[in-house]
């Protein structure tokens, strides 16, 4: 895979791109004047450097194969759990629960992914955990806040866990008449969620003037988003070469990726608001914690997963 024509010319493409905003990021940190424009610049050389470690991260990811990939994004599940957790204060009575979701349905999710056995892991946590979490709480005996400290337990695992799995859960699936390996499908997500966010930020800082709602996200604007939202989409279009779709089939494929992704910053925003913080932590230099970076990616992947699943698997 690695010596093919087209996987040369992808890896080029990626790094010609990441290093045009490398430079470009650059100039305008020598050529800032007002105080808000170094703080663009600093923002944006922040970000392309954290993307070039994320980039570097997953095609290392993929090219190392599924064991490696699940880590990685094992890894990055636990990393978001306790970022969510931790902005989501509990008490003594949800620590069995907090229990059960680190050591047994985290681990149990990308085991199940590991050995393809879709039928379980589909429903191991909308179902089983559903059910579970509140019940080892309520044998607690604290019901101070139940309902909401349930509900918060039950939003970090399907959030950090559960829809962040369906990225790696790609690598599943098998699709007649598709040659290129499943990681490709991966890459693509990747490569169209980055896209739309870079391009979102850019257009929004250069035309932006319409606010969407400044309550939740000051930055999200719609001259970013449809800037951003129609870049992404065209390249998820030219990128139809490495998935299973045509070309118009690519087009829809990126448009729901793009849809999906703005909503899951979105909402993640509104709860950051919620919690009064500005960020989900600090793991990634330039974008806070991994939540912030892969917030886009949670609410994609599950739907860009069942919609491949549907419409293309055997």
């Amino acid at each position: 895979m690695m010596g093919e024509p087209w996987f040369l010319g992808l890896v080029a493409g990626v790094v010609a791109l990441l290093s045009v905003f490398s430079v470009l990021g650059r100039v305008l940190a020598r050529r800032t004047r007002t105080p808000e424009q170094r703080e663009v610049a600093l923002n944006l050389n922040a970000r392309v450097r954290s993307w070039w470690l994320m980039i570097a991260l997953f095609a290392a990811a993929v090219i190392l194969g599924p064991i490696v990939t699940l880590l990685l994004f094992g890894l990055l599940s636990l990393m978001a759990l306790r970022e969510f957790l931790t902005l989501t204060p509990t008490r003594l009575g949800d620590h069995r629960a907090l229990f059960w979701c680190f050591f047994v349905f985290l681990p149990l999710q990308y085991v199940l992914i590991g050995i393809a056995w879709y039928g379980l892991f589909a429903i191991l946590i909308p179902v089983y955990a559903f059910l579970i979490l509140p019940s080892l709480a309520a044998v607690a005996g604290d019901t101070r806040d139940f309902l909401a400290r349930c509900a918060k337990v039950q939003w970090a695992l399907m959030l950090a866990v559960y829809a962040l799995s369906h990225a790696p859960a790609l690598l599943m699936l098998e699709l007649p008449g598709y040659a290129l390996p499943p990681a490709m499908l991966l890459l693509y997500l990747m490569v169209v969620v980055q896209i739309s966010d870079v391009f979102q930020y850019v257009f929004g800082k250069l035309f932006g003037r319409t606010r969407l709602a400044p309550s939740v996200s000051p930055s999200k604007t719609v001259e970013g988003l449809v800037g951003g939202g129609l870049t992404a989409i065209a390249v998820g279009t030219g990128l139809c070469v490495i998935t299973p779709f045509s070309a118009l089939q690519a087009a829809g494929m990126s448009t729901v990726i793009v849809v999906l992704g703005f909503l899951g910053g979105f909402t993640l925003s509104a709860i950051k608001r919620d919690l009064g913080v500005k960020d989900w932590g600090r793991a990634i230099e330039g974008h806070g914690g991994v939540l912030d970076r892969l917030d886009s990616v949670s609410f994609a992947a599950p739907v860009f997963f069942h919609f491949t699943r549907y419409w293309f698997a055997a």
